[in-house]
């Protein structure tokens, strides 16, 4: 598509880009609940660096283009912050860091997009269906926290997804908030207190150490680089192109935006992000079409992090469990669906299947395991 042409094409603000922008709360708000408490990290630079990247993200390629936590890495961070001695706050802003370094190094040289050439099809379909799986696991276990609310909910929005005129979204998230108001009374009031705080990070990498550098490169930035991959490179490639192709996005810009908002994060003392294909399936599976939704959400939290950063922990409660996982529920279902491709041959089938089953547990793994059974059978090696 030529520049001219990309041009043409105009983000929306309707209410369905209103209602899709939330689509990716399901990943944001557990992580983010988690590095503030548990870290300690400071709100105010995280929701700025998500605003500011999603804004961009939304103006440049004008699709519905995520911007997400880095899941392994979150998880490591929390999981670790506990143990004497474990992971710092420090560290995390080190592996957004080193994260930005790294993927600017895969994007400049090219060496990423030559990795990916080596990438069947069928294994990035696999991956991309094992990621639905788990997307629609993980909301299945949120539900279950209080399954009497959780089924009902899962109905009415599945019912108010097959009328587009209704945004269900906004309506989830309205019945969210006032189920938090009745389970937590004292929450009203804590909501009439908040009080506009402005406020702007300050600069971050000053207070990193070499200590610091080392162990989020090593400890949290390389062991997500395959998860990264998989996930937010190839499958988000994969989604965008398949969802709009009127707006292509290439592998090089996807890996250099990816640096960049790693650098912004880090600079602000925020976390390491990536662009997961789930993210791109939630905003969807909600009425985004356009790159509107992801500037309305980069708006809503570059607000929130500027004006109310230290009332975040309060407003974050408006967000009940089971809310977030019909969210994130209907994000998997969203991206398994894009998984289907109806012209694969018998042996496609099987490693989209295999390399799908094998992704829910690893998905560099996975990529792994897709491209050896499809060259082995191409060389005769194995028949299938």
């Amino acid at each position: 598509m030529s520049d001219t042409i990309q041009m043409s094409i105009k983000n929306r603000f309707n209410l369905p880009e209103w209602s899709g922008a939330f689509g990716d709360l399901g990943t944001l708000i557990p992580f983010l609940a988690a590095y503030i408490s548990v870290l300690h990290m400071d709100p105010n630079g995280i929701l700025i660096a998500f605003g500011v990247s999603l804004i961009a993200m939304g103006w440049i390629y004008k699709t519905p283009f995520p911007v997400q936590p880095m899941k392994a890495i979150g998880a490591t961070s929390v999981s670790q912050a506990a143990i004497a001695g474990g992971l710092t706050s420090a560290v995390v802003v080190s592996a957004s860091l080193m994260t930005g370094i790294i993927w600017l190094i895969l994007g400049l040289t090219g060496l990423a997009s030559k990795v990916a050439k080596w990438v069947p099809k069928s294994a990035l379909l696999g991956v991309i269906l094992g990621l639905g799986f788990i997307l629609m696991i993980e909301g299945v276990k949120m539900m279950s926290s209080s399954l009497w609310i959780a089924a009902p909910l899962l109905l009415l929005t599945l019912f108010l997804l097959s009328r587009p005129k209704i945004p269900a979204m906004l309506v989830l998230l309205f019945i969210g908030g006032v189920i938090a108001l009745i389970q937590q009374p004292e929450l009203a009031s804590k909501l009439r207190g908040l009080e506009v705080s402005p406020a702007l990070p300050s600069f971050a990498w000053s207070s990193l150490t070499a200590t610091d550098l080392i162990s989020g490169l090593v400890l949290l930035a390389l062991p997500q680089l395959p998860l990264t991959f998989g996930n937010a490179y190839l499958s988000i490639t994969e989604e965008n192109n398949k969802l709009f192709p009127d707006r292509p996005v290439t592998q090089k810009s996807v890996s250099l935006s990816t640096s960049a908002m790693n650098f912004l994060s880090s600079t602000l003392g925020g976390v390491p992000m990536c662009h997961g294909a789930g993210g791109m399936a939630g905003h969807v599976m909600f009425g985004a079409r356009t790159g509107g939704s992801s500037i309305i959400l980069g708006s809503v939290l570059l607000l929130l992090g500027v004006f109310f950063s230290n009332s975040i922990s309060t407003i974050l409660i408006l967000f009940p469990a089971c809310v977030l996982g019909i969210i994130l529920f209907f994000a998997g279902l969203q991206l398994a669906l894009s998984s289907r491709d109806e012209s694969g041959e018998k042996v496609d089938r099987f490693i989209v299947l295999a390399t799908a089953g094998i992704a829910m547990w690893n998905v560099g793994i996975a990529i792994l395991f897709g491209i050896l059974i499809h060259y082995t059978n191409k060389r005769g090696w194995i028949k299938l």
